[in-house]
């Protein structure tokens, strides 16, 4: 089975590894498969954003005759803060501007956060993942992890908000959380999961 996961993510592409490590499969992203693409992700959910990258890679593979050759996935995944109505939500890699580091994007989202009480400071992580096969029917999965976001940034590990956001169970932020440990409770573990399950039976 090869696999394109339409990212140019660093980060997401060793979590994605790691989790379908166990899988006969060649795993590539976009970059890889020297694939450029402009894709405007205009859903306003995850799921839709999730298809229309996935939707994307795989009709250009279509048109280069090589659309029966791979397995297309993407994701799309974000940070949802009760108190701010779901923000930044769909918009959390865009909060602020594309450009902008996400450190800068942390730091104004505490910032809002300054007089909100714990209690009212839960959030969590949602992870949606579509693929579209070779045989053009498509499936999607969700993946969430519930969580609070903190006060400070916390952690060198990880990527995107992960230094916000708290989990009481560990008492560490995402950021704080080792590989193994965070492989196995994040949004996009969980979504890739029940993704893993999806192509095992298609491989029967």
């Amino acid at each position: 089975m090869r696999i394109i996961f339409a990212t140019g993510n660093e980060g997401k592409m060793r979590e994605i590894r790691a989790i379908l490590g166990d899988m006969e499969a060649e795993i590539s992203s976009m970059k890889e498969a020297g694939l450029a693409l402009d894709i405007a992700e205009d859903g306003t959910t995850f799921e839709e954003n999730a298809h229309i990258k996935a939707r994307a890679v795989a009709e250009t593979l279509a048109a280069q005759g090589e659309a029966r050759a791979y397995v297309v996935m993407a994701d799309d995944s974000g940070l949802e803060i009760d108190c701010l109505n779901g923000e930044p939500g769909v918009y959390s890699a865009r909060y602020l501007g594309e450009e902008v580091p996400f450190s800068e994007k942390s730091a104004d989202l505490l910032r809002r956060l300054n007089d909100v009480p714990e209690e009212e400071r839960s959030a969590r992580f949602v992870c949606a993942i579509a693929a579209v096969f070779p045989d053009g029917t498509e499936t999607v999965t969700r993946g969430t992890v519930e969580g609070r976001i903190g006060y400070a940034l916390r952690g060198d590990n990880g990527f995107g908000y992960d230094p916000i956001f708290y989990l009481p169970e560990y008492e560490r932020t995402a950021a704080e959380l080792s590989d193994e440990e965070k492989n196995r409770i994040s949004h996009r573990s969980r979504a890739l999961e029940q993704m893993k399950a999806e192509l095992k039976k298609r491989m029967l």
